[in-house]
């Protein structure tokens, strides 16, 4: 029959923030066809005033009309009743409908933190070109910004609205319940303290506990699904965040980004000291601006050099084994560029050297295996 046949095709429309077929997810409220052959779907939206409304109601369209024929099919929408959103919430969640963390020890998702020292090494940059590099490479990936004080991630990745002051606001996730469903940028699914905030100049001025309680928010209440990756980006420092992100997700390995010159490498090596004094993994080392090439060929090296290989070594000192020196990222105008506007330069311009070193990075982290099944059977990561 031919609504039969419409309702297989609706199974190819994805919720573009859930990112499941809507059939899964009961947002079709019903498929009807009258004598003249006019087909008729209703779609039940999560919430009122839905950001994904237009996306969805449009790719029901073009299912339907493709089964039914152009202009022989059209699209009813209401919202989902309280009850519905909480089958919602507990079909998401599974077995863990009470409120967890999903990327505890027993998750396959692989964490990393990435910290530096110091503020202004880059380090959220890195953070999203990497998250978009893995992405490119078919994993599923998200970020959880916890630069709480200096959030910067829904910026680097164009998720901002502009407001009439000329200010930017970051996009808000639409919240389901009790569950809050990230935003998506570049296939990567973000949440920041940025997007609960109406003020683009306001200053988040919060001690330990409400530091603490937030990290642990964004680990229960946000709905990633089954990510491959989660990269955490944390403040500079090793203040309270660093110390929360050690205590929730102790098993994370760690991200250490720096520059070229020694003071830079100074610190960057307490933040991987902390970190492991936690209980997390150092992974490796990322250098950043290690130099500016010019017309010559040559490099200017601005900030010095060695940095990055002096913190791997001393970091190699507390464990088993060696600490790399992942990559050292150049000085690049085009990954200025790509975080100003919001097109990260591993897809704007992926033969600029910095989108090479970057990439690099995302060999190295793509190629390892899932969380604990991984480790121990040595099973390749899921494409």
């Amino acid at each position: 029959m031919l609504n039969e046949r419409v309702l297989a095709a609706l199974a190819g429309v994805i919720d573009p923030e859930i990112r499941k077929p809507i059939t899964d997810l009961d947002m079709v409220a019903g498929v009807s066809e009258d004598a003249a052959g006019q087909v008729t779907v209703g779609i039940r939206l999560t919430i009122a005033g839905c950001p994904a409304a237009t996306r969805i109601e449009s790719d029901v369209l073009k299912a339907a009309e493709s089964v039914a024929g152009a202009g022989n099919a059209t699209v009813e929408v209401s919202v989902m009743t309280r009850e519905q959103r909480q089958a919602l919430t507990e079909k998401l969640r599974g077995d863990k409908a009470v409120r967890s963390n999903p990327f505890g020890p027993d998750s396959l998702t692989r964490v990393y933190a990435v910290t530096s020292g110091k503020g202004g090494v880059g380090k959220s940059t890195i953070t999203a070109n990497l998250a978009v590099a893995l992405a490119k490479r078919g994993l599923a990936v998200g970020i959880i910004d916890a630069d709480v004080y200096g959030f910067s991630i829904p910026g680097l990745l164009g998720l901002v609205d502009s407001s009439e002051g000329g200010s930017r606001l970051s996009v808000k996730p639409t919240q389901v319940g009790d569950m809050i469903l990230p935003p998506v940028a570049h296939d990567v699914k973000v949440i920041s303290i940025g997007m609960f905030i109406d003020d683009a100049a306001a200053a988040v001025a919060w001690r330990g506990p409400m530091l603490h309680r937030t990290i642990t928010q964004f680990l229960t209440d946000v709905y990633f699904g089954d990510l491959d990756i989660l990269l955490l980006d944390l403040p500079p420092g090793t203040g309270d965040v660093a110390i929360s992100v050690g205590q929730l997700l102790p098993h994370a390995d760690v991200l250490v980004v720096t520059t070229p010159q020694a003071a830079a490498a100074d610190v960057a090596e307490r933040s991987g000291i902390v970190a492991r004094q936690t209980g997390q993994t150092i992974y490796g080392v990322i250098e950043n601006m290690s130099g500016l090439a010019q017309a010559d060929g040559t490099v200017l090296e601005l900030f010095g050099s060695g940095g990055g290989e002096e913190v791997a070594r001393r970091l190699s000192a507390g464990q088993d084994s060696p600490v790399p020196l992942l990559a050292q990222v150049p000085l690049s105008v085009a990954l200025r560029t790509g975080g100003d506007t919001g097109a990260p330069v591993v897809l704007a311009d992926p033969s600029d050297p910095a989108a090479v070193a970057i990439e690099s990075v995302a060999a190295k982290l793509a190629t390892r295996s899932r969380g604990l099944a991984g480790r121990s059977l040595g099973i390749s990561p899921r494409f």
